[in-house]
């Protein structure tokens, strides 16, 4: 993959992951994240062609300029993401895949004077939150993700959430509850916001007790269509008419759907710029 194109597909990226970017510009001008990934580029092919000690003072020089230090001997995969970057380390032996995303203040650390691999390897698709460590020749399998502030010395499974200090696995997810979330997310669109925060393996309170909401609201108009059935079944006038929808928050979505306008506007004149 040649080096522009390699760069515009960095800069997608950032627009899919990051919805403060605003534009192009903004991303190549204001985003030391991505800055440090490119000198990191350039310092590995130095390091692989042995040219180490040059390989080092850029490296040194993009942690002046950045605030992230990766070591040149670092592997990493493509559309890497570093959100915010200040204070992110990653040692020398570390392998990161495509796709992944560190938020500040993450450590990719080792646990071992020896020589040899002795920091992490992030599979695809791996999010840390800000100032995880991740620490030692441990594996992130693919999907893996790491709340924030956590401490992980043990690898984690695919598709699995880990929290803590030490880190521990946030029970996944069985069929009953991914049906049970499914639900859920069916009922939030029908009142009208979002229900990201409502996942299967959230352990925030505030999202489980609206998960709970939402069941309790599901089983009440539940109930009350049945209750209808039977009362017109009677005999009785009740009206059968779909309830009117709601429109609490129009504002809202008309905000939402003008800003992923300019979003794809700025994408549509990404090419042009670069």
């Amino acid at each position: 993959m040649g080096v522009i194109s390699r760069i515009k597909q960095d800069i997608k990226s950032i627009y899919h992951r990051d919805p403060a970017a605003n534009s192009t510009w903004e991303i190549l001008l204001n985003y030391p994240g991505m800055h440090a990934i490119w000198l990191h580029r350039i310092s590995h092919k130095l390091w692989c062609a042995n040219w180490k000690l040059l390989a080092r003072c850029l490296s040194t020089f993009s942690r002046w300029l950045t605030g992230v230090e990766i070591h040149p001997g670092a592997t990493i995969g493509d559309r890497f993401f570093i959100d915010h970057g200040m204070g992110v380390v990653i040692g020398e032996t570390a392998e990161i895949g495509d796709d992944c995303t560190l938020y500040h203040g993450v450590t990719l650390g080792g646990t071992s004077w020896s020589a040899g691999k002795r920091h992490p390897t992030l599979e695809n698709n791996v999010v840390v939150g800000a100032g995880a460590k991740i620490l030692g020749p441990i594996t992130m399998h693919e999907g893996a993700r790491v709340g924030s502030n956590s401490v992980v010395v043990k690898d984690v499974p695919q598709n699995t959430t880990v929290v803590g200090i030490p880190g521990r696995v946030v029970e996944r997810p069985n069929e009953a509850s991914k049906e049970q979330h499914a639900r859920r997310s069916e009922m939030a669109k029908k009142y009208g916001f979002d229900a990201y925060a409502v996942s299967p393996d959230n352990p925030d309170p505030v999202a489980n007790a609206i998960g709970q909401m939402l069941d309790h609201m599901q089983l009440m108009d539940t109930k009350v269509q049945d209750m209808c059935k039977e009362i017109k079944a009677m005999g009785g006038k009740i009206s059968t008419e779909k309830l009117p929808e709601l429109d609490v928050v129009d504002d809202f979505i008309d905000a939402e759907k003008e800003a992923a306008q300019k979003r794809k506007q700025a994408l549509d004149e990404f090419d042009p710029i670069i």
